[in-house]
């Protein structure tokens, strides 16, 4: 097996795996170091002689969590990091002219820390299952999200920078893919978290249309986009901690990018809520900012007008989202998750904190306060904004389907219940490897169910087969969505009650 392969920028070599060939930190723009900080993606510069390609390339510098901090995400562990981290990586079942699906995995990391090349985001068993699976870096943070637009001469699109990043892979992919035995007409983009949030926003960009056919979204929708004026506030207030004066470009690109990484914790998630306003859900300092060039409005407006008509669709959440960040982050994160404000949520549809806390306590009889907020504050982050996406997009295919994700992992006791990136070693079909996550026991049953379905999407447009209940389409009268779990059902309108409060809302 040919483990070299012919990129528009020069030859690349994989490492020879049991279930094809992997190629790893491929560079797809330009580095944006030096005088490129703060510039949209460039150009790949080419290469002579074949790079070697057989280990992950540097991921965005950002603050990582050791295993001391403790909290679940601590098991992700600790990557190399580099401002020149514009890498992707490549499974594939051959290198060949196959043509076969392809799917680019987008990272979460509320779009200030993760990677393309964590463990958990291993593509070997899709390259088993006969797909190309893609994942990539993009810029995060300050780095790819800190809005310079009208401060800076010659900026443009700062506010999108890390968007831009992934659009680059895309077109990546699109030039590049055919020549790792991917078909570029037949791209799947996939992601979890601000991945998914990303992906929302990628579904109302012009410059995103036709680089992808099918879109997945895991626990992140289209609504997480600020204005200019939320993201003006922010960018004075980072350049004003770093002694840096609006229209210096020497300056903000002499600031150290580690200096960089800590201002960004400072104002994107300590500060935000005072920067932003009421305007933003989640309330971090750094998300996609409405330009007018890059983006025009809210990504979830832009799919109601057809933004990405024909662009077919899986969307789903877990089923008990929030009380990862609840219970599960490091002790001095959780002190910086402000529990619901449940009045103000419901303002605008007139109804009550007692009135809302009702029904919730009606479904959950036997769950404490701390938890009648998390199922709040879950379906308002997540369930709310996905049902709200599938219906924008209806109006443009019929070709939607929904899912909620409520297997239960019994890690920390339990407390974690079917929380947020919970379902990510099932999709990936990494179970075994892991258990910190879903014990030492996990339902293997059900990551064949769901890494199953998302093969048969990616390939073929339908997610059906394999065994399962027939996964109906989404329709607004009956409102089917199939739950995954360890058995797996389709469930006409979960938590309607819920859902119609929000109406409004």
């Amino acid at each position: 097996m040919t483990e070299t392969a012919t990129t528009v920028a020069g030859k690349v070599r994989g490492e020879a795996i049991p279930t094809g060939v992997a190629f790893r930190g491929i560079p797809f723009a330009e580095p944006p170091i030096g005088s490129r900080r703060f510039l949209p993606p460039g150009p790949c510069l080419p290469w002579d002689g074949v790079r070697d390609c057989t280990t992950f390339g540097p991921i965005c510098p950002q603050i990582q969590h050791a295993e001391e901090d403790g909290g679940i995400f601590a098991a992700l562990g600790i990557e190399p990091t580099d401002e020149d981290c514009l890498f992707l990586n490549v499974w594939t079942p051959a290198v060949d002219q196959g043509r076969r699906p392809t799917m680019v995995w987008i990272h979460g990391g509320s779009l200030t820390s993760g990677s393309g090349s964590s463990w958990l985001y291993n593509g070997a068993a899709f390259a088993r299952d006969g797909v190309v699976m893609v994942s990539l870096n993009y810029r995060l943070h300050a780095l790819g999200f800190l809005y310079l637009d009208e401060m800076f001469d010659g900026a443009q699109g700062t506010g999108n920078l890390g968007i831009l990043d992934q659009i680059a892979a895309l077109e990546w992919v699109r030039d590049n893919i055919a020549e790792f035995g991917g078909d570029p007409d037949n791209v799947t983009i996939f992601g979890g978290s601000a991945g998914a949030m990303s992906i929302g926003t990628l579904m109302g960009t012009p410059a995103a249309s036709g680089l992808f056919r099918r879109a997945i979204l895991e626990s992140g929708a289209a609504q997480n986009n600020i204005s200019p004026a939320a993201a003006g506030r922010v960018a004075r207030r980072l350049l004003e901690l770093a002694e840096v004066v609006p229209g210096d470009w020497d300056a903000l690109r002499s600031v150290p990018v580690g200096r960089l990484v800590q201002l960004s914790a400072q104002v994107g998630l300590i500060e935000a809520a005072g920067l932003l306003g009421d305007e933003a859900t989640p309330q971090f300092g750094f998300q996609p900012v409405i330009d007018g060039m890059i983006l025009s409005a809210r990504a979830v407006d832009l799919a109601a007008a057809g933004s990405a008509a024909g662009v077919e669709l899986i969307i789903g959440t877990n089923a008990e989202e929030w009380r990862l960040f609840r219970w599960g982050l490091p002790a001095a994160m959780q002190e910086l998750m402000p529990e619901p404000d449940v009045a103000s949520l419901f303002a605008t549809a007139g109804r009550s904190a007692d009135d809302v806390l009702k029904v919730y306590a009606a479904a959950r009889p036997r769950q404490s306060m701390p938890e009648l907020l998390c199922a709040v504050e879950t379906d308002h982050m997540f369930t709310i904004p996905a049902v709200r996406l599938a219906e924008a997009q209806l109006r443009h295919t019929p070709a939607v389907w929904t899912y909620r994700f409520s297997w239960r992992t019994p890690v920390l006791g339990g407390k974690l219940g079917a929380c947020h990136t919970l379902e990510l070693p099932f999709v990936f079909d990494e179970v075994d490897e892991s258990d910190v996550f879903v014990g030492s026991e996990p339902p293997h049953a059900l990551a064949i169910a769901m890494h199953g379905s998302w093969v048969r999407f990616a390939s073929t447009g339908d997610p059906n087969g394999a065994g399962l209940p027939l996964w109906p389409v989404y329709e607004i009268g009956t409102r089917q969505v199939m739950d995954f779990n360890t058995i797996t059902t389709v469930v006409t309108d979960p938590n309607r009650e819920e859902r119609l409060l929000w109406s409004g809302a």
